[in-house]
């Protein structure tokens, strides 16, 4: 595959965002197309950016980020969704997807990228620690209020 084929932008746009939801209902099973829109505004009011990775002209691989800063990473960009279509799952777009976010943040004076994985997902534990060089620092709580 040449490389023209495949570019990285930031989709700013509703129907951008339409059209991402099929990727993203991947990982986010539950979430319905309005629900998943009305978040996306939201958390986009916030400083919440999205990626993908389009393999000739259609989307193959999003990511959600924001940049935050926090005592213990100080300025960092939090990578809150990161899903390859199941269809294009082993080509590197993972990879590439997520280097470009380490180049953005990095570009925007963060020195971290960091992430939360849900335990059953192990496949995406191999890749982040054994592909990306990611450390496993910390567990995520929660608790519904």
């Amino acid at each position: 595959m040449t490389e023209d084929l495949i570019t990285i932008k930031e989709l700013t746009e509703e129907e951008q965002w339409k059209d991402a939801f099929l990727v993203m209902k991947q990982l986010l099973t539950d979430l319905d197309k309005k629900k998943y829109l009305q978040l996306i505004k939201e958390m986009y009011k916030e400083g919440y950016k999205m990626f993908a990775l389009f393999e000739k002209g259609k989307i193959a691989a999003v990511t959600g980020v924001i940049q935050l800063t926090n005592l213990y990473y100080g300025k960092h960009i939090w990578v809150h969704d990161l899903i390859t279509d199941e269809s294009k799952r082993s080509k590197g777009y993972g990879e590439r997807l997520l280097l470009h976010i380490q180049t953005w943040g990095k570009e925007n004076g963060c020195g971290i990228v960091a992430l939360s994985s849900g335990f059953e997902r192990v496949d995406a534990h191999r890749f982040y620690e054994n592909k990306m060089a990611y450390i496993k620092s910390s567990y995520v709580f929660r608790r519904q209020v």
